[in-house]
């Protein structure tokens, strides 16, 4: 056992009902799990979370979508419209000091586990609702990712040219609203703390998706400027794109006048410095097409790892745009430990958290789990009548 394992988590002692699935939910209680709490994941009998059937690819049998966002978790399968399934159920959000759920909204009312019933069982349960729309007029909407990001914007922005609208290569926007649910589930959990009272959290994928686009939507709220695709370019600093080299391509984000100078004097193109239409940031972004096109036919002449030998040591943010082989071989020779450190021959090298915590570090303790293998241990503790013990 390492020294990690035995050190108590950040949120030790927190027992969490994860009634999420899919990825927005599973990734927050993930996190949740990683900084020590107890996460008891409630599944379908005989088919559990959607993502376990999410592939190819398998590894041991399971899916590698399921795997990247339900590890240091117990699962247990509970039928929510029977019964039985519904006593349990109730009784673990009651134990809880946690309750997470994404289903849509209105659902977890007809199990008798909306946010209403939950807080007679439970008034010190902080109570976590993710939704694609939110809950009042949007409650009927059907949400993917996909859609969100085509229905929020995102796609209007992102893609190689003009009529050429591409989602990300990740369902971003269910990170995102995992990210924004964690953070409101810790604030609250601090409030009951303080005060003994629980609360709902509500976060919904397009709120997410609208603050997470950060500079593009505030340009439209405050200047009314609605974006379009500018493929790798920014729409307010330049150079800031992706150009073409002798072998491959190089991102090159300068984002002062200064690093300008710089990269013109390293690459032999002093006149660009002193060209009056790419002086200031401004300029160069008006003048974009004719600064791009002169960069474009120094940098096209020499290999992408050249160019970063170069221009990385003088303080010129450039690099070349690897593969994800290549991105796990950088963070590797960073230092940055991006898989699981072997320690467990039950752990498989999954991505790492990455949060460091000086004195609560993240924990690695379970893989994900097979479908119901915490079932019989988890009923038993909620079959006891005496106070649990955490």
């Amino acid at each position: 056992m390492t020294d990690e394992k035995r050190t108590p988590g950040a949120l030790s002692g927190i027992v969490v009902a994860d009634f999420g699935r899919i990825l927005a939910a599973p990734y927050l209680t993930m996190l949740l799990a990683d900084l020590g709490a107890e996460v008891i994941k409630v599944e379908r009998p005989g088919a559990g979370d959607d993502t376990r059937g999410w592939g190819p690819p398998f590894v041991a049998g399971q899916a590698t979508y399921f795997q990247s966002v339900n590890r240091n978790k117990t699962s247990v399968t509970l039928d929510l419209g029977s019964d039985e399934g519904q006593r349990y159920a109730r009784e673990l959000v009651r134990r809880a000091d946690i309750v997470v759920e994404n289903f849509r909204p209105g659902t977890m009312a007809k199990f008798g586990l909306s946010y209403t019933d939950v807080r007679e069982l439970n008034p010190r349960a902080v109570y976590c609702s993710l939704s694609a729309f939110g809950g009042g007029k949007g409650a009927e909407l059907p949400g993917y990712d996909l859609l969100v990001q085509a229905a929020g914007g995102l796609m209007s922005i992102t893609g190689p040219g003009e009529g050429e609208p591409t989602k990300t290569g990740v369902a971003v926007v269910d990170v995102l609203a995992g990210l924004h649910a964690t953070v409101g589930v810790l604030a609250a959990l601090r409030h009951r703390d303080a005060t003994g009272e629980g609360q709902l959290v509500e976060v919904n994928l397009l709120s997410s998706l609208l603050a997470g686009m950060v500079n593009q939507s505030t340009a439209y709220a405050l200047a009314g400027v609605v974006p379009t695709i500018m493929g790798n370019r920014h729409p307010s600093i330049a150079p800031y794109e992706v150009f073409p080299t002798a072998d491959r391509p190089l991102a090159v984000a300068v984002g002062s006048d200064g690093q300008f100078g710089t990269l013109c004097r390293a690459i032999g193109a002093d006149h660009l410095a002193d060209d009056p239409r790419f002086t200031d940031n401004t300029a160069r972004v008006e003048h974009v097409e004719v600064l791009a096109a002169a960069l474009g036919e120094i940098l096209v002449t020499r290999p992408a790892a050249e160019w970063e030998a170069l221009l990385t040591p003088l303080g010129v943010p450039c690099g070349p745009v690897n593969d994800m082989a290549g991105a796990f071989a950088l963070a590797d020779r960073l230092g940055l430990e991006p898989r699981i450190p072997s320690g467990s021959a039950d752990m498989p090298p999954l991505v790492a958290n990455p949060i460091t915590l000086s004195r609560n570090p993240v924990r690695y303790t379970t893989p994900p789990p097979e479908l119901g293998s915490g079932t019989d241990r988890v009923l038993a503790w909620l079959d006891d009548n005496c106070s649990a013990q955490r």
